[in-house]
Parts: C-alpha cells; sequence; structure tokens
C-alpha cells in the first residue's frame, strides 16, 4: 500500500504503525508493505510486520 501524502521521516516504525491504522484504516501488523514518502519526495519508507516485529527500510 502506497502513502497518499508525505509524512515526517522523523518517525520510527511504530509510529508509522498507529498512523497506518488511524489515518489509512489499514492492519499494520497483517504482513502488508506500507510505502511512505518524505515531503520532498526524494526518500521513501517501508514498513512491514515480519511475523516477530516491525521491520523497517528507508532510502
Amino acid at each position: 500500500m502506497v502513502a497518499t501524502r508525505p509524512v515526517d521521516f522523523r518517525k520510527g516504525p511504530d509510529a508509522l504503525a498507529a498512523l497506518v491504522g488511524a489515518e489509512y484504516g489499514g492492519d499494520p501488523y497483517s504482513g502488508v508493505i506500507y510505502v511512505f514518502r518524505a515531503k520532498r519526495s526524494d526518500r521513501i519508507k517501508l514498513v512491514w510486520w515480519d511475523g516477530t516485529g516491525l521491520c523497517q527500510m528507508a532510502n
């Protein structure tokens, strides 16, 4: 799933997972990969649940 609005990139995986539930109505613990972009659109973050914990990858 791709977020349509930019997010604050200082947020960690727990805060982004809370955002998924509150803003997008998704389940951050379902195994779906959520993609967020920075305000300048030059970076992305991926957040997903791997069965043992939240994982995050930033580029």
